[in-house]
């Protein structure tokens, strides 16, 4: 897969009198893994909010497949193929792990067809052998992973991830840089993360957000010899 499949152009957020996002444009590729990383209160957020619809900026554009995206309704985007998965993990815990991706699937299709989906998606997530395992019971890492899980359900075209390893382990953290790296001929993806060891592993164009704005974009090993980049964040790390 080759060529532009979401850009943003020139985006502007505030929230009274405070600026969130300031001119910010961006152009995701599709079959592109995208980190977006800085310190907090750099607007990463925000951006994600209106990437997915949640918010709708002040001015700017953003074109999904060519099609003009402002001013559509939540559902649309998702329908159009943008999932998006929290920080915090929002999961059914009473329920089983397979019953959190069944009720995460789609309308439509069969039974047998949602067997197959929900099967390969265990196996592609490692949740195989905790199938029945209600969600609650599971440790932090697979809670993360189960929800990943959720939002690959609808099978997007684009995702977008906030915050994917926190609280995880290192061994985790690596499980997960694997999970990500595997999907990447499926769709495009977009990750907002503060672990530097999982960016670096990612290895994957990185953007910098700093007080609302870009302040550097490139691949992770420029960007973290970049001393701007150094000054206002990885500095810090």
């Amino acid at each position: 897969m080759t060529g532009a499949l979401m850009q943003a152009e020139d985006l502007h957020m505030r929230f009274g009198g405070v600026t969130a996002v300031s001119g910010v444009s961006l152009t995701l590729e599709r079959g592109e893994i995208r980190c977006i990383i800085g310190p907090n209160g750099a607007g990463k957020s925000t951006l994600f909010n209106m990437l997915a619809g949640t918010q709708r900026p002040i001015s700017g554009s953003i074109r999904f497949e060519d099609r003009d995206l402002i001013g559509l309704p939540l559902h649309k985007f998702a329908a159009l193929g943008i999932a998006r998965k929290f920080q915090v993990p929002s999961l059914f815990s009473t329920m089983s792990v397979y019953d959190n991706l069944v009720v995460a699937r789609p309308a439509g299709g069969g039974s047998e067809d949602e067997a197959i989906h929900v099967g390969g998606m265990l196996e592609t997530l490692g949740l195989t052998g905790d199938a029945g395992v209600a969600a609650a019971e599971l440790p932090h890492g697979q809670k993360q992973w189960l929800e990943i899980g959720m939002a690959l359900m609808s099978r997007p075209k684009l995702l977008l991830l906030d915050e994917p390893t926190a609280g995880m382990t290192s061994d985790e953290t690596h499980r997960t840089v694997d999970l990500i790296a595997g999907l990447r001929e499926a769709m495009t993806i977009v990750v907002i993360e503060h672990d530097m060891n999982f960016v670096r592993a990612l290895a994957c164009p990185t953007t910098v957000m700093h007080q609302g704005r870009v302040i550097a974009s490139g691949p992770f090993s420029d960007i973290e010899r970049d001393h701007t980049v150094r000054d206002v964040y990885l500095g810090r790390q």
